[in-house]
């Protein structure tokens, strides 16, 4: 910083900053609806306070600030091959470390001499009552629109299942949304883009975030020390305001790996690549054709949009929901520190209660795991007080490779009964080489039931979690092999 006299006013004094000042700020720099913003908040700041209490835009609601109800969803645009790719996001979960270089809008960003088709069919089927969770459900709905993907009722009302209303308007709303389902089967997805703005879904500076994207040069400094954050979509649920000035490394700006790669009879999985992302990779989901279903159980549309796989590992959750699903395929992790790479177990990852085997200065680079073969059966489960939106009370998942009626091999994990996601490893080891029916099914459930280690707490006591996962453990096997396993016995058995 200099000092520059004006004139012979000795009281006059202007400041300037030299352009290597400037450039060795600290800067996040992305585009707020139609405006280039480049601040120096700190990069831990939560792009919901930003929005609302630097720029004054009140679309945004601060409501559960977990993620859960959805009134401060905002698009977030990324540049990709030139053209910018949207999706909804809860921006009370977002750092603005992870907004560098992309296009965030509100409600506000929206606006037009008319309302748009989203807001139209809202105010048509009178599908606002106190307003406050209106916002947030014009944003999803706007994020569908933008989807290249042809729409449906269907999927118009699941792009709302991450938003709350307080009133409980949900028919009015479900209506508005089957309106919008209409409108959008006309939507011209080869030119999407111009098809939405000339049917006033979007204003016409829309056309000019690409190029304006691209110019974006700034990158903001981080220490590569700092607590690494992924998503952001658990940690600042826990601890937002000490995160705000926090020393942060964010994961995707250092590391971006988020490639899902099929080599052989491998998939690898980069540690940045988000549920969402797993969910529409169409070579994954052949290999795991309920992985939709199974995933939907997993947060709403905006967290899955956000969380990333290596951030669920990290957690180390003992009811983590991807974890659970991929200790159950026998993954291994690629750690990488400096370049050097070791590769260590995911059933052996964890070590006790939020307790890793990562060194360190290691990073989660890729999973990596052995794709299923047609003699290869897959199950996952989950129960939480909730169906969808929840953490689980227990999950549990399984895969089992079964030749001419014998089980070859298995692996079982299981969360929620254990100080840590658990590999089921005796039960594993019992199922291995027996005849697949009943009465092994039986047995290998006793072996799990001494296997665990539940606790009671509020989503359930320890006797429920035990015979909880009883339950989902024979619920693999009844979904997976109808015609070997007779559940006219095992349910007359478990009366017994």
């Amino acid at each position: 910083m200099g000092l520059k006299q004006k004139g012979n006013d000795l009281f006059t004094i202007t400041y300037y900053v030299s352009l290597n000042e400037i450039n060795s700020k600290t800067m996040i720099s992305f585009i707020l609806n139609n405006q280039l913003i480049e601040t120096e908040q700190p990069a831990g700041m939560v792009l919901l306070d930003f929005i609302r209490y630097e720029m004054h835009l009140m679309g945004p609601k601060a409501g559960c600030r977990e993620g859960d109800c959805g009134a401060c969803t905002v698009l977030e645009g990324v540049l990709e091959n030139n053209e910018v790719r949207y999706k909804s996001i809860v921006s009370c979960l977002t750092p603005l470390g992870n907004i560098q270089g992309k296009h965030i809008v509100t409600i506000e960003g929206l606006q037009k001499d008319q309302l748009s088709p989203v807001q139209q069919t809202i105010v048509q089927n009178a599908a606002t009552q106190c307003g406050f969770c209106t916002p947030g459900f014009i944003m999803s709905l706007t994020a569908h629109s933008l989807t290249p993907e042809a729409s449906s009722k269907e999927k118009t009302i699941a792009a709302i299942s991450g938003n709350i209303c307080r009133c409980t308007g949900y028919k009015s709303i479900e209506h508005a949304a089957e309106d919008l389902s209409a409108i959008l089967e006309k939507k011209d997805n080869d030119n999407s883009l111009e098809w939405l703005i000339e049917q006033a879904f979007l204003p016409e500076y829309f056309r000019t975030i690409a190029p304006r994207l691209g110019q974006i040069k700034t990158k903001f400094s981080q220490n590569t020390n700092g607590l690494p954050v992924g998503g952001g979509t658990d940690l600042f649920v826990q601890k937002a305001a000490v995160l705000k000035t926090a020393d942060l490394q964010f994961m995707r700006a250092t590391y971006a790996n988020e490639d899902i790669e099929f080599i052989a009879d491998h998939c690898l999985i980069g540690a940045e690549v988000s549920v969402a992302q797993m969910m529409k990779n169409e070579m994954l989901t052949g290999y795991f054709p309920r992985l939709k279903e199974y995933f939907k159980l997993i947060s709403s549309e905006p967290v899955r949009n956000m969380g990333t796989l290596a951030g669920n590992i990290m957690n180390a959750s003992p009811i983590a929901d991807l974890v659970i699903f991929f200790m159950a395929l026998d993954a291994e992790l690629h750690l990488i520190n400096k370049g050097k790479m070791r590769k260590v177990s995911l059933r052996e990852f964890y070590t006790g209660y939020k307790q890793t085997r990562l060194q360190k200065g290691e990073v989660i680079e890729k999973v990596e795991f052995r794709l299923p073969s047609a003699a290869d059966f897959f199950h996952f489960e989950k129960v939480s007080k909730r169906q969808h939106l929840d953490i689980a009370s227990v999950n549990s998942a399984m895969f089992i490779h079964v030749e001419e009626g014998t089980i070859v091999a298995a692996h079982l994990s299981a969360g929620g009964v254990f100080a840590f996601p658990l590999y089921a490893k005796a039960t594993a080891a019992f199922l291995t080489g027996k005849t697949l029916n009943s009465e092994t099914i039986l047995k290998a459930a006793d072996v799990l039931r001494d296997e665990i280690a539940p606790i009671s707490d509020i989503r359930g006591s320890k006797k429920y979690k035990s015979l909880l996962l009883r339950q989902l453990f024979l619920a693999h096997f009844v979904t997976l092999f109808p015609d070997y396993i007779s559940v006219d016995f095992l349910l007359e058995k478990i009366a017994s």
